[in-house]
């Protein structure tokens, strides 16, 4: 049996302890290197966990989820450094800042660069994807894929399978197959299909199972369609947040509920005979709903999987990992979608179980990113991070220690794309945020602990001027440290040797 202190000290936040955690794994643990199941949903935020607790949990519990918590751990703080679909599955995949990888926004990932599945695959691990992929250029380290192309639909879904790709390298020419059902149902099908028939026995599998839902436009599987019918979604406090005293970009925004912005949440023909905040009251019902049947959907899915492991016996030697791939508004500051640096788009849901690893009911508050997720599951699965990863690994966190030199800040930067949302970029600390938007020249500062839900910028209270000053300060420091040149506005994305394609 290894000596856990020692475990635990070597798997530090360095890049050299990381290196030195996979000789400890080899010489140390004699088990088999874990499998990794790797589920994300795109855009599930943790408000629509009920693990995470809030105002949904009693009307929309999570219960299949919950499990991965209670036999698990719970991060608190783990956030993405770019709010965005693409841009944060290429942090996940790479290690990497949106500035470092390439993916600024809609962009294709160049898969030249070494990422996740690559070095998994390198390590000797069989690696897979299903579902949502949403890189756009065609797929590499994968021995096995199936994958909608760009956004896929919810019903009827058309699959790109691994070996219909185009020589084109762009993800949407490939050739598509149909498939009948709902997505949800359909990529848990193919996921138990994998776990099944598809993976080789003696190797062990880094297997991502990536879900549409609930991203929009919210197109539920019918047997949801009375799920909450008769129920009165509860309301968030700031519902109807009249941005006053913050800076210009909450009010030029197009994230608001109502907003007709590629109609996502107007519901004009069930709301046009209302007015005011009768009307908004109902499209944020209406909303909900929709979104929270497919989070039902996922949830059920979800459970499929994490059954036929514990009857197959995988479960015992399987890290079960579920995100999202960002955090999302559910009517908070009276908004949909994510991008802005407010907690509710700004925080991950993220939960492990590592059977015999990490004690059940486990909670972290460690501030984890998107960019750690690949240096943890390399260093978890014995294998060596990358040393162009600007991530680090938090294996000690599975285990309930965080290293004194963990970071106590994190940067973020969004580039401008849709919904007129500002570029801004900023640092949170465990107890204040600063968010500057940088075109419009406006500051934004959050005193967390006495305003979590972000009602009160305190920028220009002179109480708050060393705050400013140390945060400015630290922003700077982690921009500089990062690599990220402030003039660099996400214009001029690395493709590898693909060209520029239309969304």
């Amino acid at each position: 049996m290894y000596n856990r202190r020692n475990f635990l000290r070597i798997l530090g936040f360095s890049a050299l302890s990381s290196a030195l955690s996979r000789n400890i794994w080899a010489s140390e643990n004699k088990q088999a290197r874990p499998n990794i199941l790797f589920i994300m949903s795109d855009d599930h935020t943790s408000q629509a966990i009920s693990a995470y607790g809030g105002i949904l949990a009693d009307i929309c519990p999570t219960p299949n989820i919950d499990r991965i918590a209670k036999e698990g751990i719970l991060f608190e703080n783990c956030f993405v450094t770019n709010s965005i679909c693409t841009p944060s599955r290429s942090a996940i995949f790479t290690g990497k800042y949106s500035h470092m990888n390439g993916v600024y926004k809609f962009t294709a990932l160049d898969q030249s660069q070494p990422t996740l599945p690559k070095l998994m695959q390198k390590a000797g691990y069989y690696t897979a994807l299903v579902g949502k992929y949403h890189l756009h250029s065609n797929p590499a380290g994968l021995n096995y894929w199936s994958i909608l192309p760009g956004q896929g639909r919810y019903h009827d879904p058309e699959f790109i399978e691994m070996g219909d790709e185009n020589p084109s390298g762009w993800v949407n020419d490939g050739k598509r197959t149909e498939y009948k059902g709902h997505s949800s149902g359909v990529i848990a099908d193919k996921a138990l299909d994998f776990l099944k028939n598809k993976r080789p026995k003696d190797k062990p599998f880094m297997f991502f199972c990536h879900f549409k839902a609930p991203h929009d436009t919210w197109e539920f599987a019918r047997r949801y369609r009375n799920f909450l019918e008769d129920v009165e979604v509860p309301e968030p406090p700031n519902l109807f947040d009249d941005y006053e005293g913050r800076s210009d970009a909450l009010k030029k925004q197009l994230q608001y509920i109502g907003s007709e912005w590629g109609d996502h949440t107007n519901f004009e023909d069930q709301t046009r005979h209302l007015k005011g905040k009768q009307k908004k009251k109902k499209q944020y019902q209406l909303y909900m709903k929709k979104y929270l049947r497919c989070v039902k959907g996922v949830d059920d899915n979800v459970g499929r999987i994490l059954d036929y492991l514990d009857k197959s016996g995988l479960a015992d030697n399987t890290i079960v990992i579920y995100t999202g791939d960002q955090g999302f508004f559910l009517g908070e500051h009276g908004l949909y979608d994510k991008r802005l640096m407010y907690e509710e788009a700004l925080r991950m849901p993220f939960l492990v179980r590592w059977p015999g690893r990490i004690k059940p009911l486990s909670r972290s508050k460690g501030m984890i990113l998107n960019v750690d997720f690949a240096p943890t599951i390399l260093v978890a699965s014995g294998a060596r991070p990358h040393p162009d990863m600007q991530g680090h690994s938090f294996v000690p966190f599975l285990e309930g220690e965080i290293p004194s030199d963990w970071r106590k800040s994190m940067y973020y930067r969004y580039y401008y794309s849709h919904f007129k949302t500002e570029p801004h970029l900023g640092v949170r600390t465990y107890k204040h945020k600063l968010i500057y938007f940088n075109r419009i020249d406006q500051w934004e500062l959050y005193d967390l602990e006495k305003d979590p839900i972000e009602m009160n910028n305190v920028y220009d209270d002179p109480d708050y001027n060393s705050i400013v000053k140390k945060l400015k300060k630290e922003l700077k420091r982690l921009q500089t440290g990062l690599g990220d040149d402030p003039k660099d506005i996400g214009n001029n994305p690395r493709l590898g040797a693909l060209a520029p394609h239309d969304e």
